[in-house]
């Protein structure tokens, strides 16, 4: 990759990234009396103009499953990190807890893309993210 393709990534990732700026610390919380699902809990994380490709990424990637796996590469949750345990970093409860699992997706395709949007503008391209 060139070095003007490199700087150019990383300039549209910073400049894309302004869409994941201060969201991943609302979380709704689960009641007793209604348990909130994947897709709730991430509108309640994902901005509204990025939730949708956030949608599309999960549901191809983990069909909105917390335990969804790989068999061939060992990928894990919704997000289907690798390693699975890349998702500790958001919480101990990470094999487990949605929210947590989100977070880290969001975080991720925040940091690697620059946003949800651009995350799917890759998926769409190349089938993986």
């Amino acid at each position: 990759m060139s070095t003007f393709t490199t700087r150019l990534r990383k300039s549209a990732a910073l400049f894309a990234g302004a869409a994941c700026v201060a969201t991943v610390g609302a979380v709704v919380a689960p009641t007793a009396a209604s348990a909130a699902t994947p897709q709730q809990i991430a509108a309640s994380i994902v901005p509204a103009n990025q939730l949708a490709s956030f949608n599309n990424i999960i549901s191809h990637e983990s069909g909105w499953s917390v335990t969804a796996t790989n068999p061939s590469s060992g990928s894990y949750g919704l997000g289907q990190a690798l390693p699975a345990s890349k998702m500790a970093s958001e919480g101990a409860d990470w094999k487990t807890n949605p929210t947590t699992q989100i977070k880290w997706a969001y975080k991720y395709m925040c940091e690697r893309y620059g946003s949800p949007n651009a995350a799917w503008s890759w998926w769409a391209a190349h089938h993986w993210y």
